[in-house]
């Protein structure tokens, strides 16, 4: 019986490094990865490597823009061109889109032109390893 107390303890003590490492049916990422080109006119292009989950993209642009632009934190990032399937790229900007509905909403998009957040949000997915794979 102490033998099966112990056994059984050590069992739930191991579930959270299980469920890490299967995920649950999401996909672990210890990091996101992106390559970010400049465009011009202040346009910034967010290729996503191996993920193309929406938190993926925004945190590449979020951790540009506040480690290499020197942007304050509460700067809006802007989605200029959405999420196309077959290019895998989204395009951002500093300043809003003419004619975008800006409006903030309430869910983490790269497919709607004028969707933004700011670049502290934006990073702050960078943090976040769990992710699913799709939209």
């Amino acid at each position: 019986m102490r033998s099966f107390k112990t056994l059984a303890a050590a069992g739930l003590l191991s579930i959270p490094a299980m469920a890490e490492a299967v995920g649950f049916g999401l996909s672990v990422r210890p990091q996101f990865r992106t390559e970010i080109t400049p465009m011009p006119d202040g346009v910034y292009e967010v290729k996503a490597i191996g993920s193309s989950a929406p938190v993926n993209y925004w945190c590449g642009i979020g951790d540009y823009a506040i480690r290499s632009l020197g942007v304050p934190n509460n700067q809006r990032i802007y989605i200029w061109r959405a999420y196309e399937p077959g290019v895998r790229t989204v395009q951002f900007s500093l300043t809003p889109p003419p004619g975008a509905d800006t409006k903030p909403g309430y869910s983490i998009t790269v497919r709607k032109v004028g969707a933004n957040m700011s670049a502290s949000s934006a990073q702050n997915y960078c943090y976040d390893n769990f992710i699913m794979d799709t939209f």
